[in-house]
This record gives C-alpha cells, sequence and structure tokens, in this order.
C-alpha cells in the first residue's frame, strides 16, 4: 500500500467532502482511516469520503459496470459506510468532469442505492455564487418508498411525529415552527419505535418558507449535523408534497419545491412517475498529497 495517497476536497451547498481517486480499488480505507481523513482539525476534514472507484474493479459494484464505469463508495465521516449521498454525488459528478473523464451532459455513477443517472449543465448555466465552478448538475435520484408506520422524533423532552422517507437510505421528516426547534444537532436525536430505523436515521426538520418553498436543518447519520443533505432534501421535498395534498402520483402534475439548507438551496422535483430529480452546485476547492507518515499513521488505527 502506497505510504501517501492524493486526494481532492470539493463540497455541494456547503455539505463537503474528502475526495480519494482510486480507480482499480487498490487503496485500503478502513474505518478508523476514514475518520482520520474527515477529522476537521487532525485531518482534511468533510462530512464524509468519496471514495472513487471503477464499477468492475469494486465487489459490491461489479453488476452495475455495464451501465456505469464509476461507483461511488461512500463513507460517513465516522468512517461507516454508507448507500447514498446526494450531495455527493454531485461532488464525484464534478470531479470526473474536471479530471476529463466525462463531459457536459448525461452520464451513470454506480452506489449501494443503484444506479444514479446525472446531468452536467453547460458552464454558465448555474446560479448562485458558485456559479463559476461549472453548471449545476442535476442527479436523478430515483423513486421515495413511504414505509408505513408512525415514527417519531425526540428532542429534548418533546416528541413530534415524522414521515419515514427512504431515499435509498432512512430519513425522518418533522415539520416545525422554528429551525431552532431541532436543538443543537450534536448528537442524534432520539426516535421510536427502534425497530423503525434498525441501522440508524437521517433527521430532518423543516420550515416553511412559502408555498413549494422549505428550509430545513438535518442530523445526518454517522456525521452529526451537516450543511447540506441531498437525500434529505429530496425526503423533505417529499413529505411536504404529502402534506399539501401535491402528491404527483395523484395530481398528475410534478412537484417542485426550493428547499434552502445552512449552506444554500437545492430545486427538488418529484414527477408523476415517482421519479424525482435534485438540482444544485458542486465544487472542487483543493487538491494535493497526505503526509507519508500522517499517512502510514492513520492507515494502521
Amino acid at each position: 500500500m502506497s505510504t501517501r495517497i492524493a486526494f481532492l476536497k470539493g463540497h455541494g451547498t456547503e455539505n463537503d467532502f474528502v475526495i480519494v481517486p482510486d480507480p482499480e480499488n487498490a487503496i485500503d480505507l478502513p474505518p478508523a482511516a476514514v475518520a482520520a481523513l474527515c477529522d476537521r482539525r487532525a485531518g482534511i476534514g468533510g462530512d464524509g469520503l468519496l471514495h472513487v472507484v471503477r464499477s468492475a474493479a469494486h465487489p459490491e459494484a461489479r453488476e452495475m459496470a455495464a451501465e456505469a464505469e464509476w461507483f461511488m463508495d461512500y463513507r460517513n465521516a465516522d468512517g461507516s459506510v454508507a448507500e447514498m449521498c446526494g450531495n455527493g454525488v454531485r461532488v464525484f459528478a464534478r470531479y470526473l468532469q474536471r479530471g476529463g473523464k466525462v463531459t457536459e451532459g448525461d452520464l451513470a455513477i454506480a452506489t449501494r442505492a443503484g444506479v444514479k443517472t446525472v446531468h452536467i449543465a453547460k458552464a454558465g448555466s448555474a446560479s448562485g455564487p458558485d456559479s463559476a465552478a461549472g453548471g449545476d448538475i442535476t442527479v436523478g435520484m430515483g423513486k421515495a418508498l413511504l414505509p408505513e408506520g408512525e415514527v417519531t422524533v425526540v428532542v429534548g423532552e418533546r416528541a413530534r411525529p415524522a414521515r419515514h422517507v427512504n431515499m435509498g437510505n432512512p430519513h425522518a421528516v418533522t415539520f416545525v415552527d422554528d429551525l431552532a426547534d431541532a436543538g443543537t444537532l450534536y448528537t442524534a436525536p432520539s426516535f421510536s419505535p427502534a425497530s423503525a430505523y434498525p441501522d440508524g436515521v437521517n433527521v430532518e426538520f423543516v420550515v416553511d418558507r412559502g408555498p413549494g418553498h422549505v428550509a430545513m436543518r438535518v442530523h445526518e447519520r454517522g456525521s452529526g449535523e451537516t450543511r447540506s443533505c441531498g437525500t434529505g432534501a429530496c425526503a423533505v421535498a417529499v413529505a411536504a408534497a404529502r402534506r399539501d395534498g401535491a402528491d404527483p402520483a395523484l395530481t398528475g402534475a410534478p412537484a417542485t419545491y426550493r428547499v434552502d439548507l445552512p449552506g444554500g438551496t437545492l430545486v427538488i422535483t418529484e414527477r408523476p412517475d415517482g421519479e424525482i430529480e435534485m438540482t444544485g452546485p458542486a465544487v472542487i476547492v483543493a487538491e494535493g498529497e497526505t503526509d507519508a507518515h500522517w499517512w502510514a499513521t492513520a492507515a494502521a488505527r
């Protein structure tokens, strides 16, 4: 194993990631090493890690290699494996574009939640402060699953009903009067019943800003409160559409929500066939190599 590794740093609406290019899946990334890389004080720092591997070279993605050349082997900041990350997919696509591996237009990316379709818009089409980083990126997020059963989220001494939405990873969405009602989000909000989320859950707290416009805060499983969560924004839009009587399957019309997050804004559209699209920016910030001694120590933990 190499005694140093190349990395990049990127973010999507300030949900930030360490990117480790490894086309042939040659780098060993044990949980402790991932956590060291994502450590904001002693490492590079990130809400998660994007391990960039060719699908054919990864045992979890080989069956998807015919559809998607590249596999997003996503890890949470604590080193645990995750199924999917919406902001991460956009940053992953931006990395591939920046490296000349793909161009503007459509591509497919393999994830543990299946193959995701991605569209990279032309440069200059993005809006907001990240417009210089390239055109906005739209990700086909698939369909939401809405498991039955009541779910409750607890902050402090107050319990609130939540909507269970699965976007390839689990979410509990609760509507509140004020985003401060989410508390500090330093630790994961508790929930019940425990059987609803045996592997933990991402929890979204949502307030209304206007018709088709909401704002949210999120505690991401394995990462704590983050500045943005793409799958969480999709889950919020789905839950809001059901609450607002705008379920596209029933109305026959797409439902689009602007979702404001602490790190920026995402636009989520759910179509009558259930397919969900997420559009937003993605930025590569820096690249470099780890120090050889630091990496050897981190990898040996």
